[in-house]
């Protein structure tokens, strides 16, 4: 096995970096950190080339558009930013804490902790449909290839599927718990925690 050598090390957050992304053409880097910035390298030299300023929280999460002229960060704010690249201005600012490209760039999906998905128009900034079955916060979410529906998933412990064009879940994925629906009112003997315990575990009664 071989080891990987350490190139260049990047250094000048004064926080924890929660996320990193290559631009397309490979010349530049950016990363996110728990200092609420984000910074751009150029990392052949290691020299920081800009930092961006504006999130009121830690930023959990930044990522290019498909055609690296935009760069989306998501933070703890509650809040997406959208930068423009070539002017280093955030140019719109949207709901959510983490975002996904669709692959023509054009459309933006965001995850939030108030339990929705929200897709976007990227050129307007409007929000083109709130989706709303999750019942828990949404932790991630990502197109599929042709664009035409969101995958989400969510601390309520489903991955839900959404139809792009409509914002309408088409299907949930859920692992069937160990007791799903067992019936357990007329148990006899069984303690509060034990109870309690078995419909975390799907029982019911």
């Amino acid at each position: 096995m071989h080891q990987g050598k350490c190139l260049r090390t990047l250094q000048a957050h004064t926080g924890w970096v929660r996320s990193v992304a290559f631009s397309l053409d490979e010349q530049t880097l950016a990363s996110a950190s728990g200092d609420r910035t984000i910074k751009i390298w150029n990392y052949h030299t290691g020299e920081c080339l800009k930092t961006y300023t504006g999130h009121t929280n830690s930023v959990y999460f930044i990522a290019y558009s498909p055609d690296s002229k935009i760069l989306v960060s998501g933070s703890g704010d509650r809040t997406v930013k959208i930068w423009d690249c070539q002017t280093h201005i955030c140019i719109k600012t949207l709901h959510g804490h983490t975002v996904a490209f669709s692959h023509d760039g054009q459309t933006l999906a965001s995850a939030s902790h108030d339990q929705t998905v929200r897709i976007w128009d990227i050129n307007t900034g409007e929000c083109c449909y709130v989706c709303v079955d999750h019942t828990h916060l949404v932790s991630s979410v990502t197109f599929n290839h042709n664009e035409k529906v969101v995958a989400s998933g969510s601390q309520d412990q489903t991955v839900r599927i959404w139809d792009v064009e409509t914002g309408k879940c088409l299907k949930i994925l859920q692992a069937k718990r160990l007791y799903e629906a067992m019936n357990i009112t007329r148990v006899k003997g069984l303690t509060d925690a034990t109870i309690f315990t078995l419909k975390s575990l799907g029982a019911i009664g």
